[in-house]
């Protein structure tokens, strides 16, 4: 067998059911003939995000995959790889090369070396009997420490030579769990229980080790508030007594108030690193670190004790240290935490009600995700945002429950992301409902996937926000908008989604929301992608603090 072959089946044992693709690389034929369903994106960019998106919903158990073109194909892979090695997100892209013959010449793309800077592994296949170790230590990266895209590159000359020997030897790697000491647990769970205020801040980890019930079992125990990240949304249900919410730059006066006046922070599943599009760490916090990669332990912040492990196997000596520090009931109970905490909300919530209750026109942006908090079944749902307004705007109000009912995403925050991501997260989970919330300006950047959801059987709702403007800058460049029109845009985007055969609904009237979301539902789970057309308003507030 050749090397294009030998990937292929090395692919079948992996459990890899599907993959997606752009535009001409014959590995696609390979995969194809081993059965791998093979889903033609409309470019390389929506390819990636689409992996992007089954792989946050598999908990590093199953992986997005990703083949595409060498030369401009690869080339034109870069925000893919980057959004996902940002948020630490395990995919595979496995892209075509120039011949070996010509790999040093200029200006021919090498994408193994160029994208090595946002990548977690990076590697050249440069002969067929070194492509099965390749594939293995790509997939051992993938589902061991920092998860990361991995990107092997097979050469054009490489891919079609033939191995040395017929029988394929090959067998998947196994993930490897690491725990943090005994006695740096104890000391943990010494500083906790010491603390006059302490907080939990969720990362994504929590949810790829499946560790939200071991969460919320050390939460209850010791009756500690949790945050989650932007990322780490819904891996704690924000209906928990004991919820802050989750935040980007905007969030919940609950949780922007325990950030604040905590004393010791608890971070689980985190990089904890800085970033624009997250809540900021104040100084002077006794800060305990748990997360797999342990580089990212004094990254950022200055850490007293650090727990390099996985989330859940962590968690789980946590709650064990504490039961046996305190006892196996805790504090359950015991503290007035909850009861702070529904005050706090209570409060903020009384200056948002009216809002995301307007009738106003054009329709409140607050208005839609108000109706989408009333109309939805959280826990059958996937939801995510797009870059900009529509994340900031959503975020603190959308009520994610079960695990992956939110997909939130955004160290880096690539416009149009949603569609392509919802995709992924759909041939995950078949049976949820799955909605993208999004401004026009996104739409432009990936709406013709709309087409490849239809075509995939992937019946997805995207609600564009029809705005004629970006949102994010309301009161941003205004000579520019108004002597050139610079931020303005327009377009019947429900036209465009039935030209590529989903069904489009205008909504021009607050009144017509619920419905139009309801009619969605119906649509999707008879098999047909929707884009809800929705008339509404450049929304300027966010729900942030200073």
């Amino acid at each position: 067998m050749n090397t294009n072959e030998a990937i292929a089946q090395i692919l079948k044992r992996e459990g890899v059911e599907w993959i997606a693709c752009f535009p001409s690389n014959n590995l696609i034929e390979e995969a194809a003939k081993v059965g791998i369903r093979t889903i033609m994106f409309r470019q390389e960019r929506g390819a990636l995000m689409a992996a992007d998106g089954f792989s946050r919903m598999s908990n590093r158990e199953r992986f997005g995959v990703v083949i595409t073109q060498g030369g401009p194909g690869a080339e034109n892979s870069m925000g893919g790889l980057a959004q996902a090695f940002a948020d630490n997100v395990p995919i595979l892209h496995l892209p075509g090369g120039n011949r070996l013959s010509e790999y040093g010449v200029r200006p021919n793309f090498s994408p193994a070396h160029t994208y090595q800077s946002v990548t977690k592994s990076a590697e050249v296949v440069l002969t067929a009997d070194a492509a099965p170790a390749a594939l293995r230590r790509a997939f051992h990266a993938m589902r061991n420490g920092r998860p990361g895209p991995a990107v092997v590159e097979i050469p054009a000359d490489v891919a079609n030579q033939e191995l040395s020997t017929p029988e394929l030897h090959y067998e998947p790697p196994k993930r490897h769990l690491t725990t943090p000491s005994a006695g740096d647990v104890r000391d943990a769970v010494t500083a906790l229980l010491a603390a006059r205020k302490p907080v939990i801040w969720s990362g994504m980890g929590v949810l790829l080790s499946a560790a939200s019930a071991a969460l919320t079992e050390l939460a209850e125990l010791t009756e500690i508030p949790v945050y989650c990240t932007l990322s780490g949304k819904s891996g704690f249900d924000e209906r928990h007594p004991l919820a802050l919410g989750a935040g980007s730059g905007a969030t919940t006066l609950q949780a922007r108030t325990w950030l604040q006046e905590s004393d010791v922070l608890l971070a689980l599943g985190s990089s904890l690193t800085r970033t624009g599009y997250g809540q900021p760490i104040p100084d002077g916090k006794t800060i305990i670190h748990n997360t797999e990669s342990i580089e990212d332990i004094n990254k950022d912040y200055t850490t007293a004790i650090g727990l390099p492990g996985d989330a859940r196997a962590t968690i789980e000596m946590l709650i064990e240290e504490v039961k046996a520090q305190i006892g196996p009931k805790g504090r359950k109970g015991k503290t007035t935490v909850a009861a702070e905490i529904a005050e706090l909300k209570q409060r903020w919530m009384a200056d948002w009600t009216d809002v995301l209750n307007s009738d106003e026109r054009p329709i409140n942006t607050y208005r839609v995700i108000g109706e989408l908090e009333r109309v939805l079944d959280h826990d059958q749902s996937v939801v995510t945002h797009d870059a900009g307004a529509p994340r900031d705007t959503i975020v603190p109000f959308y009520t994610a429950t079960v695990p992956h009912s939110y997909i939130g995403w955004g160290k880096t925050t690539h416009l149009g992301f949603g569609i392509p991501l919802m995709i992924g997260a759909k041939l995950a989970a078949p049976d949820r409902f799955c909605l993208n919330f999004m401004g026009d300006g996104a739409f432009g950047m990936s709406g013709l996937d709309i087409e490849t959801a239809v075509r995939a059987g992937a019946p997805i709702t995207t609600v564009v926000l029809n705005n004629g403007g970006m949102a994010t800058y309301p009161g941003g460049y205004p000579t520019a908008r108004e002597r050139f029109g610079t931020t303005h845009m327009s377009g019947n985007y429900a036209e465009i989604a039935q030209g590529l055969g989903a069904v489009g609904i205008v909504v021009t009237e607050p009144g017509e929301v619920a419905n139009a979301i309801k009619q969605a539902r119906r649509h999707n789970a008879e098999g047909r992608a929707v884009l809800l057309d929705v008339h509404s308003n450049l929304e300027p507030r966010r729900s942030t603090f200073r």
